[in-house]
């Protein structure tokens, strides 16, 4: 292999930093929450204000979707033969799968219908016998990495009592966020015209509408990224499916930083710099280079019975 990760062979973190610009003009709009807004925050330590531009759930999310061709509704080339588990309704349409899922295997379309073949695999496989028994996480880990590899690097949580009680959970492994120092509101407005009646009943969607919007400027702006490799290690998935996961984590990264900052219409950045903050010395590779390596990564892995050779299909009847 040409990318070197010996650096990481002992590091229990990997933490890289993005600064990030807007793409055009200073201003950016972040992620809002219900009842909230913009999460505002002091800065623990300066006299200003702190914006959570882009929270660690939206991030995952982001990060996945870099990997999904949505025209070929299959992974991107570099990540072709990973498995997955695919969901068909009863007439044999594709509805959706654990990639595309917000929970991933915890999908209600891969656990909650009448096809059971997810929720009986995993009780087979870890040797689920009731409710009480210690959960063996590496053994976990090893088998929703053969399965739906995804699931690893981002977390799960079963919350089902069959399945060990609901105790089988992943913690996330891969990790980031976006946010802003310094951070200011750049309030603007503007209005929704009716050319035929202004005047007309806006509660019908007539009539003239104005309206006000709150955007940000901000000294910087930073995206993080924290990969969790002492817990990568503590899974036991043998020295090829490591190298493998790493790869498929800075994979993701590399490509959301190239490809995935249009967070919004007006939430669109460039990146100036890329920072290795943990460990000093390790060198990251670029998009092209992490490409070429792992079609090998994931044949090898196929080969030496690691990952499946097959999709789980499951079906979910939809209500007519």
């Amino acid at each position: 292999m040409t990318i070197s990760l010996e650096y990481l062979n002992t590091a229990p973190r990997l933490l890289l930093r993005a600064e990030l610009t807007p793409i055009a003009g200073t201003r950016f709009q972040p992620t809002g929450f219900p009842d909230l807004g913009a999460a505002e925050y002091d800065h623990p330590s300066e006299p200003y204000r702190m914006l959570l531009v882009e929270s660690p759930q939206s991030m995952a999310n982001r990060m996945e979707k870099v990997c999904w061709d949505d025209a070929a509704n299959d992974w991107r080339a570099p990540l072709k033969g990973l498995p997955r588990v695919d969901v068909y309704d009863q007439h044999g349409e594709f509805l959706t799968n654990s990639v595309l899922e917000a929970h991933r295997l915890n999908s209600p379309y891969i656990l909650e219908g009448k096809d059971t073949t997810v929720a009986q695999l995993l009780k087979r496989e870890l040797g689920i016998q009731g409710e009480s028994l210690p959960v063996d996480v590496p053994k976990l880990a090893r088998t929703v990495f053969k399965y739906d590899p995804n699931s690893v690097l981002h977390g799960l949580f079963l919350a089902k009592k069959e399945l060990a009680g609901g105790r089988l959970r992943l913690t996330r492994m891969l990790s980031g966020f976006i946010e802003a120092e310094d951070a200011r509101v750049a309030p603007s407005g503007g209005v929704k015209n009716d050319r035929v009646d202004p005047t007309g009943p806006t509660n019908q969607g007539f009539g003239n509408v104005p309206f006000h919007r709150d955007e940000y400027v901000a000294r910087r702006i930073h995206a993080y990224f924290v990969l969790d490799l002492a817990l990568l290690r503590s899974y036991g998935l043998g020295a090829t499916a490591e190298t493998f996961v790493i790869l498929f984590a800075l994979y993701k990264i590399r490509h959301f930083l190239d490809e995935g900052l249009r967070l919004r219409t007006a939430c669109d950045f460039d990146v100036k710099q890329v920072e290795v903050l943990r460990p000093t010395g390790f060198q990251l590779p670029t998009a092209d280079e992490i490409d070429r390596e792992l079609p090998g990564l994931i044949e090898r892995l196929r080969a030496e019975g690691l990952l499946a050779a097959e999709n789980l299909r499951v079906r979910y009847d939809v209500k007519s």
